[in-house]
């Protein structure tokens, strides 16, 4: 009997112990703290944020702008998959700093708002959904009371999106060309955006349907219109019908 009541302890104790142990919506009064305003002050949270907000940028720009990577590049697509990397690597900071100033219950909020963006809302591109995932973000936070992490957050994700909107990826498609001069005229064609300062990420030619493809990034100075007076000026016995699409 005495053996029975010890192992009865010993299988109680792990039980009664997380019985006490707060849970993972557990709370005396349900509510959450909240900083304020008060929170610009406190520098070593914002020294703290800034930290792994940077880290994750960085981590996503090493894997987003790989040597490797920038080898198989055949889309508009895939040329703007190195921004999306960083972007939702920015994300996962920002939940990753959220959740540990509120716990784990904040986790399950970003999930059930991820899921309504994802089956709910057609943005069109995973450059747009990042984008609407990042001010969803903000704007939960600013209502969690931490409107210093939200402001800090906007100011981050306005500089990648200026960085990143500067050079956008453009491709261009240059049909009919004379029959038989696919690979000179597309050597024209390439020097033009070269010399106007365009980075050249991919190039594909077909020569059964006599047309060239591009996909570059526009320089910081150059306009659309610009670069496409450029191409189509010329030479007429290289010239094609020109189609653009800028992501």
């Amino acid at each position: 009997m005495k053996t029975l009541l010890v192992l009865l302890a010993f299988g109680l104790a792990p039980s009664l112990a997380f019985a006490d142990a707060p849970g993972l919506f557990s709370g005396g009064s349900g509510q959450l703290p909240a900083a304020g305003w008060a929170g610009f002050l406190d520098m070593h949270f914002m020294a703290d944020a800034v930290g792994a907000l940077a880290l994750a940028i960085v981590l996503g720009a090493v894997v987003g702008y790989h040597p490797m990577a920038q080898r198989t590049v055949d889309t508009l697509e895939e040329a703007e998959l190195p921004k999306v990397y960083i972007m939702y690597a920015f994300i996962g900071a920002v939940i990753g700093v959220t959740v540990r100033e509120f716990g784990m219950v904040i986790g399950v909020v970003v999930f059930g708002i991820g899921g309504l963006i994802r089956f709910r809302t057609d943005t069109g591109s995973a450059r747009d959904t990042g984008r609407l995932i990042v001010v969803t973000l903000a704007g939960l936070i600013a209502g969690l009371g931490l409107p210093h992490f939200a402001v800090l957050t906007v100011v981050f994700a306005s500089a990648l999106i200026f960085v990143f909107d500067a050079r956008p990826a453009c491709r261009v498609k240059i049909s009919e060309l004379p029959q038989g001069r696919v690979a000179q005229c597309a050597a024209i064609y390439r020097e033009v955006l070269v010399r106007e300062g365009c980075k050249v990420i991919s190039e594909r030619k077909s020569f059964n349907k006599n047309r060239v493809e591009f996909v570059f990034r526009l320089p910081r100075a150059t306009a659309h219109e610009r670069l496409h007076e450029q191409l189509c000026a010329v030479p007429d016995d290289a010239r094609g019908e020109i189609d653009w699409e800028v992501q």
